[in-house]
């Protein structure tokens, strides 16, 4: 919101129209809250991302009104498997006996599509989407409000603000580089290049199941079905330093060399190419007075396993629950240091050592010593005929969210205050 204009308790500025920025908006519109979406590109991010919604996301999306959306365009997947380069399967999660109603069952739909859906979600209820907003480095907090100043598209800076600045403007976010400085997002980067790509290829007609781990010193890859016209994410590593035309240009080469039916360059569609580095990272803290971060503004993982999205996500939901907890008189502002906390706590117990074990287990040893030596697989391996430990492994997906309105001063969900 701008300086000039009258405001009412409580407004927040959101930077960044990804997942986490909507997302956030939807929830905040809901319970009362004027949000305001600053997004530098002049259009929503369709590069090959996130695809898949395990149980802490679908509980999130749910609770914001869209899941019935994305679950009626999109897909239920079987099965992930683990294989060898030849195909053989290694180990399989199965929840195909899971309705596809279940928070268990995740839900599959390109995130770019979602992306859509919660931008219309968002405006339907509310919210103001701002495009070419580009939010400089000043940015701080004065009379009991945060503001940023932001490159406008007609030229000029101007100043914007709220009760409350959320930055959810994902890796390189300037929010977070305003709180701590470019160099200060601590962690490290993989030596890994990885490459997402969306193609077209019957990988159905190998055998696969929805979604794969393909375990290779050199050929491991990902291949998971993110829709129901054919396309597939295939995630694969590959040298470093080229630009994407090259890496594009790549793509039959490394398929042949990786996928053991050797497909020709005329049996492959490509969709989208995206390189891009892989980090694990957290940032000092996802709070800095009325200035917090949510998603990959606040941490990064690699990829496998799909943690980074539904962290994010569940970041999300315990914002907002924190803020409505704030609008609604049930907590006091400390709820926002409880916020920062606990989704801290949860990357650095979960996120980031589930999600590294999920990216070493594909290349780190030689497939017959990662079958032999893995204990995720061989608790897998029990799971398939113990019921009783398959329920528990997957409520245990459910470790990621936290829930902040025990910290209310009454207790209860804030949907019922």
């Amino acid at each position: 919101m701008k300086a000039s204009t009258s405001q009412r308790r409580e407004t927040v500025i959101i930077v960044g129209a990804g997942p986490c920025g909507l997302l956030l908006a939807v929830f905040l519109q809901k319970q009362g809250i004027q949000t305001q979406v600053l997004e530098a590109a002049a259009e929503l991010n369709d590069q090959p991302r996130a695809c898949h919604y395990g149980g802490p996301s679908k509980y999130e999306l749910e609770r914001a009104g869209v899941l019935d959306a994305i679950s009626a365009e999109g897909f239920h997947p079987d099965a992930v498997s683990w294989r060898r380069k030849d195909g053989s399967k290694i180990v399989k999660l199965d929840s195909s006996d899971e309705p596809e109603s279940s928070l268990y069952r995740m839900v599959c739909l390109p995130l770019g599509r979602v992306v859509q859906i919660l931008r219309d979600a968002a405006v339907a209820n509310g919210c103001e989407i701002l495009l070419q907003h580009k939010v400089t480095p000043n940015l701080g907090t004065s009379d009991g409000k945060a503001w940023v100043d932001v490159e406008v598209p007609s030229g000029g800076t101007e100043r914007f603000e709220a009760d409350y600045v959320v930055g959810c403007d994902g890796a390189n976010s300037q929010v977070r580089r305003a709180l701590f400085g470019d160099l200060e997002f601590p962690g490290s980067t993989w030596d890994q290049q990885i490459i997402a790509s969306n193609v077209y290829y019957p990988f159905e007609k190998l055998g696969y199941d929805d979604s794969n781990f393909i375990v290779h010193q050199s050929d491991w890859y990902m291949a998971a079905k993110i829709a129901t016209d054919g396309l597939w994410r295939v995630t694969y590593g590959d040298v470093p330093g080229l630009t994407i035309e090259e890496y594009t240009r790549r793509l039959p080469m490394r398929f042949k060399e990786m996928i053991y039916s050797k497909p020709e360059p005329s049996e492959i569609k490509i969709a989208n190419v995206g390189p891009y580095r892989m980090h694990q990272r957290l940032a000092p803290s996802m709070r800095s007075g009325r200035i917090l971060l949510a998603g990959d503004a606040a941490h990064l993982c690699n990829p496998f396993g799909g943690l980074g999205l539904t962290g994010g996500i569940a970041d999300v939901g315990a914002l907002q629950d924190a803020l409505v907890g704030i609008h609604k008189g049930l907590a006091e502002d400390s709820i926002l240091d409880k916020y920062s906390e606990i989704r801290s706590e949860k990357y650095r117990t979960i996120t980031d050592p589930i999600s590294t074990m999920n990216f070493k287990r594909l290349w780190s040893k030689t497939p017959d010593e990662i079958i032999a030596e893995d204990e995720f697989f061989a608790l897998l391996r029990t799971a398939s005929t113990d019921k009783k430990l398959m329920q528990q492994l997957r409520a245990g997906m459910m470790d990621l969210q936290s829930d902040l309105t025990k910290f209310y001063k009454t207790g209860g969900d804030p949907a019922s205050a």
